[in-house]
């Protein structure tokens, strides 16, 4: 496995003195000359990992003296507040998620966005679109029947084959004909709740989560009991234990994101995971792991899968390559433990199989060094992305905004200040031609009315900045003009810039 380049070993090296305190912002770094002769390295090599600390915010060049120490921005931003655990939560709500999410891609079709900050999605010069047509090509010359010939439903791709290895790395110990290919996490999830409740039966899901979950549990007429999860450790199990003792058998699953969860960003450490693992195996209660952004995490090896921990089939495994290797192919997969034979004929009733042709084109590439290297470099630019718009935010919203970054991933969630109404800033923003995703579609409550989710997965270019920096400006005249406001002359020269950048792109 390649190791980073020295540069950036280096950088590392020098942030962790950082981020330990060794070295405290107004410190002066090693001249050039200094490194050079301290490590061993070129001039070129010296000035790539100070300018990789520039990037990332933690130290400034000044003119003719060299580079010191600051500290960015974002860490000045009060991280988001742990919920209550230790109250029962509100009883299974169902007041139609359809309508609210129904009017948001309504909405945002009427208007030519300019900037979307809505969806949590990269961008496709992000992925390896080159290796993928190649591959497809030399699939096609070498079995053209792949394009003319239904797939049979239990065909061996290498897709399963990898999917299967992979898993071996956070765990999990599956034989390639447990994976069943899916059209993308979405319907993994649809699978595994239609084999495991019923209509009228009682989900639990994280609070916040990804609205497309409450959609579907709307769809199939079950109800979701919304559990209490902190925007660090994930799902509270404690909270998870008092909704089991209060509801009893009326639940029957939970809907998990145990890494980098859909819209917080948290990471469920082991311990918890091991827990709720437990807890759920204890009640009967199906566990349900979405494991989608696992490999996105800032870490070469990912850590463990829940499904890990599963020694009796209760856990359906759920996970895709939507959002770390090929968007347009919506290739998902589910093990799906004691229910594979009924989830295997589930899918065959709803869809049949998957096309085979992306299964292959993926499966070769997932096979090879350069699938590593891909998710290397992902996670890179996404983390350079995510950094450089926690400075925007920091910069440009007003005083008392909150947010979380997490250790990867493509988005951050914004708390307003003073529980600000994001279906307000939402209106003014998509005025402008700026999208972005409001709190209120990641509950079936208003409690996240006053949060954002915004989208890192672009290419942090001077349209998004300056569609950033006018977000805050919507953010603090929405607030009454609180906070950081930039002039109204600046706020229109940055209007402007956003118009024409965007006419520009178009």
């Amino acid at each position: 496995m390649d190791s980073p380049p020295l540069y950036r070993r280096l950088a590392d090296h020098y942030l962790a003195a950082i981020r330990a305190g060794t070295l405290e912002p107004g410190d002066k770094l090693p001249s050039l000359r200094s490194l050079m002769r301290l490590h061993d390295i070129s001039l070129s090599t010296a000035l790539q990992l100070c300018r990789a600390m520039e990037s990332e915010g933690f130290v400034e060049a000044r003119d003719r003296a060299g580079y010191f120490v600051r500290r960015p921005r974002r860490l000045a931003i009060a991280p988001m507040e742990e919920p209550a655990a230790g109250v029962a939560p509100d009883p299974a709500q169902f007041v139609g998620i359809h309508a609210r999410v129904s009017d948001f891609v309504t909405r945002r079709r009427q208007v030519d966005i300019a900037v979307d900050f809505s969806t949590a999605r990269g961008s496709p010069a992000l992925y390896p679109a080159q290796a993928l047509r190649a591959g497809m090509m030399r699939l096609l010359r070498r079995q053209p029947e792949l394009l003319t010939t239904a797939s049979p439903s239990r065909s061996r791709t290498p897709l399963r084959e990898a999917a299967a290895r992979r898993g071996l790395r956070v765990g999990m110990t599956l034989s390639p004909d447990e994976v069943l290919v899916t059209n993308g996490c979405i319907e993994a999830l649809n699978l595994a709740l239609r084999a495991v409740a019923q209509p009228g039966d009682t989900v639990a899901v994280e609070s916040p989560t990804f609205y497309g979950l409450l959609q579907v549990l709307e769809s199939l007429g079950m109800r979701a009991l919304e559990i209490p999860t902190s925007p660090q450790t994930g799902l509270s199990v404690e909270a998870l234990e008092m909704a089991i003792e209060a509801y009893g058998r009326s639940i029957k699953a939970v809907v998990v994101v145990p890494h980098l969860q859909n819209p917080l960003g948290s990471v469920m450490p082991d311990s918890h995971k091991e827990r709720l693992v437990a807890l759920c195996e204890r009640h009967a209660i199906a566990l349900i792991e979405d494991d989608t952004y696992s490999e996105l995490l800032d870490c070469e090896t990912p850590p463990r899968a829940i499904k890990s921990w599963d020694a009796s089939g209760n856990v359906i495994h759920c996970a895709s390559l939507h959002k770390i290797l090929a968007p347009g192919l919506r290739l998902g997969w589910i093990s799906a433990g004691r229910w594979h034979g009924r989830v295997e004929m589930l899918k065959y009733a709803q869809t049949r199989s998957n096309e085979e042709l992306g299964q292959w084109a993926a499966g070769e590439f997932m096979n090879t060094g350069a699938y590593d290297r891909h998710l290397r470099r992902l996670r890179e630019q996404l983390r350079q992305q995510r950094e450089r718009t926690a400075d925007a935010i920091a910069a440009h919203f007003p005083s008392g905004t909150r947010l979380n970054l997490p250790p990867g991933g493509l988005q951050l969630w914004v708390e307003l200040p003073d529980r600000l109404s994001s279906a307000t800033v939402f209106d003014s923003a998509l005025q402008e031609r700026i999208l972005v995703a409001p709190g209120t579609l990641f509950s079936n409550s208003s409690r996240f009315d006053h949060c954002l989710r915004i989208n890192c997965g672009w290419p942090f270019e001077t349209k998004v900045e300056a569609a950033l920096r006018r977000l805050g400006e919507i953010v603090c005249e929405a607030a009454g003009g609180t906070g950081t406001r930039a002039p109204q002359a600046e706020a229109g020269a940055t209007r402007r810039r956003l118009q024409s950048t965007s006419a520009s792109a178009a």
